[in-house]
């Protein structure tokens, strides 16, 4: 049985900010990952698509720098959540982060077919600022690895009504 994010902070996003093709809950077209906690870690799990696919048998390299991106943004949003004295489920308002920094490692091959699970660490280097590392496995292999540093979302991205 495939593991589940029950509570994503994705899941709060205000309806503005649940567009994004990785894990925006609004995009009709888009991977909707979901991204919670996992003791200390976050966690997303994702069952790539056929159209996901670089060769037969392996998934493409840009999905996986979007679950990395993605993941490393919904991370910093969980830890100033959580830092905030809220979890996702709360009803309380989340920050939207976006990515100011993405560095990947593809490290193996990823199999295509299997579940995808993004561990991450958080690690804030300032109050508006996170650095996010992430590994990503199919099944127990370490396929790839990378860093996000991610901003709280800038006040010139907000629409003026």
């Amino acid at each position: 049985m495939e593991e589940k994010v029950l509570h994503a902070i994705q899941d709060e996003y205000p309806d503005d900010f649940a567009w994004c093709f990785g894990c925006g809950r609004l995009n009709e077209q888009g991977h909707h990952f979901r991204t919670g906690w996992e003791g200390d870690r976050t966690i997303t799990v994702y069952t790539p698509k056929s159209e996901h696919m670089a060769l037969p048998g392996f998934v493409y390299g840009g999905l996986i720098a979007s679950l990395i991106d993605c993941h490393g943004t919904g991370s910093a949003s969980l830890a100033l959540h959580r830092k905030n004295g809220f979890e996702p489920g709360d009803g309380q308002g989340v920050p939207r982060f976006v990515t100011a920094s993405l560095h990947v490692d593809f490290v193996k091959p990823t199999p295509h077919g299997v579940p995808l699970k993004a561990l991450g660490k958080v690690e804030e280097v300032h109050p508006k600022k996170f650095k996010v590392a992430v590994e990503v496995f199919a099944d127990d292999i370490l396929c790839a690895r990378g860093n996000v540093i991610a901003v709280v979302l800038p006040n010139s991205f907000l629409k003026e009504r």
